[in-house]
């Protein structure tokens, strides 16, 4: 048979068999082997990418944890100056009382001093007087017994 352009099927056949043969042996020995490593690495990097997804939603609620802290210490601390405060003014009070009541201590004891002054010199000072007089009387009477001047004085003045 006379094949027009000298083409000889049989070989062109053979070619397709062996370009077939050759697809099915680069399939299984390169394709499968990229693409099962394709998507290994594919799916390392979606785990790496569920991980980190993961730690930074972990670590948002961790930074609200902590800032929700921080807003409970700030009014602990508020709470605790004011406690403090409150309790510094009490103190203050306690010791303007106690300093009350000490002075009116020392006042009320100087007063009682200065009545038992007043009152030790006012009888001191009627000692002297009578000794002034039973001196001036005396002289006066001229050497008589003080004593009887006094009881003549005495009797004279009750009638």
């Amino acid at each position: 048979m006379n094949i027009p352009l000298n083409i000889d099927w049989q070989q062109i056949l053979l070619h397709m068999l062996n370009l077939v043969i050759l697809f099915a042996i680069m399939y299984f020995l390169l394709y499968k082997p990229i693409k099962a490593f394709m998507e290994k690495r594919a799916d390392y990097y979606k785990d790496i990418d569920e991980k980190a997804k993961a730690k930074l939603a972990e670590s948002e609620q961790l930074k609200a944890e902590y800032e929700q802290k921080l807003v409970s210490a700030d009014e602990e601390i508020a709470a605790n100056k004011a406690k403090a405060m409150k309790e510094a003014s009490k103190s203050r009070q306690e010791m303007l009382d106690g300093a009350k009541a000490q002075g009116d201590e020392i006042i009320a004891t100087a007063k009682k001093k200065a009545s038992e002054e007043h009152d030790r010199i006012l009888s001191e000072t009627q000692k002297e007087i009578t000794d002034m007089i039973a001196v001036a009387t005396s002289k006066i009477v001229g050497g008589e017994d003080v004593s009887d001047s006094f009881d003549t004085f005495l009797k004279a003045a009750g009638k």
